[in-house]
């Protein structure tokens, strides 16, 4: 193994706490294969990139073209793989946020790369880097290593710990101009809406969901409250948004995001294996049900049986008085 790739995201004027995220997995990686690593960003500013140094990545290649100032995934895939091949790097770190699950794929088909997506965990055994993954719709989780020669793996976010180094390291930014065209640039985002004073459930700490016993959209302010109250997101149910009371964003589930939040309260939701698929690596996980048979409470560390009309209000109340 000759060097680790980091794929990098900026916002504002530093780097998204995922990017913090998998840049501390690439630190320790190196560690124990005694290899280098470098990070990616495509138009970075001079600003975020030097923030990257108080986590110890002290190198990073600045991607800039024409075709790069409207993102387009077709385009960012190609400079993570001539980044990679750049530098000789055979082991492609991204996050499973949004853009890691539409870039990794792309790259590791480019670079004929073993691809294992959404990682917990990443061990070093008989030389081999061996992925921990979960299966099964969470029940399971599974040891699995990649035998190509380029590795590409995308890291679950909130489960890797970003940890700044004591020593800051002072980051050499290298320009890097790929080679594109405009057959490379096939799809680019137009115009990006954005929800502003709301934290995206795939980043936040703390994730407050609600499911169908919140009974209907004009009860979902007892679950924004507590949300607000915590600095948290605001999750929901499959059920909650296929009827229409939340937007599919927020949805929480093996079919909408995968979140590992310090802390998941889950409101009014019973527990089906698709909601726990998405959110069961989460560090504590509080139930309010007021079924006690519900299967929420098999997997919760805290359970509350009873009313969450009844509960939601009493628990924002002490909160707001600590």
């Amino acid at each position: 193994m000759n060097k680790i790739l980091v794929f990098l995201e900026g916002k504002d004027s530093t780097l998204k706490r995922t990017s913090y995220e998998t840049i501390s997995a690439a630190r320790d990686l190196a560690a124990k294969l005694n290899i280098p690593y470098t990070g990616v960003i495509i138009n970075g500013s001079e600003e975020q990139i030097k923030s990257a140094g108080d986590y110890g990545l002290a190198d990073v290649i600045n991607a800039r073209h024409a075709l790069l100032e409207k993102y387009s995934s077709t385009a960012a895939a190609a400079v993570v793989h001539q980044a990679a091949k750049a530098e000789n790097a055979d082991i492609l770190l991204f996050s499973s946020n949004a853009k890691g699950y539409e870039l990794a794929p792309r790259v590791a088909a480019k670079s004929e790369a073993g691809y294992i997506a959404d990682c917990v965990g990443l061990d070093i055994q008989d030389g081999s880097i061996i992925a921990k993954k979960p299966v099964y719709a969470g029940k399971a989780q599974i040891r699995v290593k990649a035998n190509t020669n380029v590795r590409v793996f995308s890291l679950r976010p909130n489960v890797f710990t970003a940890t700044k180094t004591e020593n800051p390291a002072t980051v050499n930014i290298k320009e890097f101009e790929p080679v594109l065209t405009g057959a490379d640039a096939k799809v680019a985002v137009t115009s990006l809406i954005k929800n502003e004073g709301k934290l995206d459930v795939l980043e936040a700490d703390i994730v407050v969901s609600g499911g169908r016993g919140i009974k209907g959209p004009e009860n979902y302010n007892l679950i924004e409250s507590l949300a607000s109250l915590l600095g948290g997101a605001v999750g929901a149910s499959r059920a909650v948004v296929d009827a229409g009371w939340r937007p599919q964003s927020e949805q929480v589930g093996q079919t909408g995001k995968t979140v590992s939040p310090t802390m998941y309260i889950a409101c009014g939701i019973s527990g089906a294996v698709q909601h726990l698929a998405g959110m069961s690596t989460s560090k504590t996980i509080v139930a309010i049900n007021k079924d006690k048979d519900a299967p929420i409470f098999k997997v919760c560390d805290y359970g509350i049986v009873g009313d969450l009309f009844q509960i939601l209000p009493m628990l924002t109340d002490k909160i707001g008085k600590v």
